[in-house]
């Protein structure tokens, strides 16, 4: 079965949803752009668990393309999907390791029984990746995961980026 694909444009913090992807750094520790949001937003919960993820399974960090639960704090979420996307490269097709994340994400959904998941851009933001070729690349691997979750909602910062993935939901 195929998702609904929906589209929002504004912050994905405020998003009500059994499931909210943060594109996390390796380090599972917070950093900048959504990953700093959802934790500021989240509350320590959210950090601790990390914390213990990394104590445990994840010593070195989460490799990228990969992905793990947390609880989702304070967020009006069940649960935190943290996912490391690649740094886009012009001299490197890393496109399989952006399709990981989506598909790596909606697999722990389905493990967690996840019916709602809200995705940011993953790595459009420092990491760089054009937005066009990343709204293309995260239709396609969202449509084909063969996934349980029936709705995968894109939460879009910006025109741009809901643009982007405008273009290719349709």
């Amino acid at each position: 079965m195929t998702p609904t694909l929906t589209l929002v444009q504004g912050d994905i913090t405020g998003q009500s949803a059994d499931a909210i992807v943060n594109a996390a750094n390796s380090s599972l520790l917070g950093g900048g752009g959504v990953d700093g949001a959802i934790h500021r937003r989240g509350g320590p919960e959210i950090l601790a668990e990390c914390r213990a993820l990394r104590a445990s399974r994840y010593g070195k960090g989460l490799r990228t393309g990969q992905a793990v639960a947390t609880t989702a704090g304070r967020l009006d979420a069940r649960w935190v999907i943290h996912t490391v996307g690649p740094v886009h490269s012009a001299g490197e097709d890393r496109s399989a390791l952006l399709a990981s994340c989506y598909r790596e994400s909606l697999r722990v959904a389905d493990e967690l029984g996840a019916r709602t998941v809200a995705f940011p851009a993953v790595s459009t933001g420092v990491y760089g990746w054009p937005m066009d070729d990343a709204a293309r690349i995260a239709v396609e691997a969202v449509r084909a995961a063969g996934t349980a979750v029936e709705e995968v909602r894109f939460v879009l910062f910006d025109d741009r980026a809901y643009a982007a993935f405008a273009e290719h939901v349709r």
